[in-house]
């Protein structure tokens, strides 16, 4: 908190939800209580958790209420998603959102009845389906995920770029197949979408085939 300087374009009511958001947060986050008997909870936590659904049920529903006018405006062209993102990135969604999901799978870890109990997570759910159209209207969207989809091997922009010189042909590597030679006792790795034999190498490594 020290760190961070005040936004002039931040609302104050905006910068006052964020700072009660991260209250909620810090309430439940388990502190002293941790030897406490499992799956028994103080009323004033119980009250907290109750809070933290009732402030994300109203987060949710205008950002539910704000997603799909974004999306209906940023599908026009790119530089018109690239305005609506700025925007986005300006509101509830871009400032209290990525905050609240970390902080909501940070007590989930920590704490997962109290969690469930509260019920909050069901409510971000119900978010998915419009950030990720909203997401799909991303330039290059379709790049990053024939490259994430392209694992392990060579990803699909390779055979665009210069790497593939004089139009060379490439061997295609699946994930199958790199399971079913390491598992014959060979060892191929993947380093950037490439595969690698360091079966020579491991024979000379001294740190041993775990960290290989």
């Amino acid at each position: 908190m020290d760190h961070e300087h005040y936004n002039k374009e931040r609302s104050a009511s905006l910068d006052l939800l964020l700072r009660f958001q991260r209250l909620l947060v810090s309430k439940l986050y388990p502190g002293d209580c941790v030897g406490q008997v499992p799956n028994t909870y103080s009323p004033d936590l119980l009250g907290v958790g109750s809070l933290l659904k009732k402030y994300t049920a109203l987060l949710c529903t205008h950002i539910g209420d704000i997603l799909p006018v974004a999306t209906s405006i940023a599908s026009a062209t790119h530089r018109h998603f690239a305005e609506v993102s700025r925007v986005v990135d300006g509101d509830l969604t871009g400032i209290l959102l990525p905050e609240l999901v970390v902080s909501v799978v940070l007590l989930l870890s920590k704490n997962a009845g109290l969690m469930q109990e509260a019920g909050a997570i069901p409510l971000l759910a119900g978010l998915l389906e419009h950030l990720d159209r909203f997401n799909h209207l991303a330039p290059g969207k379709e790049r990053d995920d024939n490259e994430d989809l392209a694992w392990p091997g060579i990803m699909g922009s390779f055979f665009t770029g210069q790497s593939c010189r004089n139009n060379e042909e490439v061997t295609l590597i699946r994930k199958a197949d790199l399971e079913n030679h390491n598992k014959d006792g060979g060892f191929w790795t993947v380093i950037d979408g490439k595969v690698y034999d360091i079966k020579d190498f491991q024979t000379q490594s001294l740190t041993g085939s775990s960290i290989l």
